[in-house]
């Protein structure tokens, strides 16, 4: 899943937006840079992504992207996570979008001195744009989809995935529909053994 699951997936804690929005630009023993919250965050990113990575539902939709987009058919799909998750926001959060995405804004402004560079970049063109409430929009995808592109290390054409997007939109959407239920099972339900999990880990 992109920034939208995971900052979603953060609940109400700061110290866990913090973590997750970050998690990606941290390498190494950077992490024990920060405090012991935004630690738990960023080790909560990466379980989050663990279960994504491996879940079987998920893997159908790789599949079906594996031909043109290969090893980066994971990366289009979390973006098409987050499309799925801003388009049927109201079915998971009682707050509007462009609320929830405001507030994030905000958290993250407030607390960017403690960022990685990578990160505060990010967060500059993700608030300037509001790429959280944005994803709802095919037209934010395929922004979203070109960013990536361009930083990508390979050709990707991850430019063009909008397009699988739209041609198999059902497929797609009863992916997320079987998939996110079980995400949030994993980060809600069995949330204090993850988190002792975390810790130890």
């Amino acid at each position: 899943m992109n920034y939208l699951a995971h900052l979603y997936l953060s609940g109400n804690d700061t110290g866990l937006i913090i973590g997750n929005f970050i998690a990606d630009a941290v390498k190494g023993k950077q992490i024990e840079d920060f405090p012991e919250d935004v630690i738990k965050g960023i080790k909560l990113h990466r379980q989050i992504d663990m279960f994504t990575d491996s879940h079987p539902v998920l893997e159908r939709g790789k599949e079906a992207l594996r031909p043109k987009f290969r090893k980066y058919s994971g990366v289009v799909m979390d973006v098409f996570g987050d499309h799925f998750l801003a388009k049927n926001w109201s079915d998971y959060s009682k707050t509007d979008l462009p609320e929830f995405a405001e507030n994030m804004y905000q958290i993250l402004h407030q607390h960017k001195q403690v960022f990685p560079e990578k990160s505060r970049y990010t967060l500059h063109y993700m608030s300037m744009q509001d790429w959280l409430s944005n994803y709802r929009h095919i037209e934010g995808i395929k922004r979203s989809l070109g960013g990536l592109a361009r930083r990508a290390k390979f050709h990707s054409g991850m430019e063009n995935a909008h397009k699988e997007l739209e041609r198999h939109y059902l497929f797609f959407q009863s992916i997320f529909h079987e998939f996110l239920p079980d995400l949030i099972r994993f980060v809600d339900n069995d949330n204090e053994a993850n988190m002792r999990d975390l810790l130890l880990g």
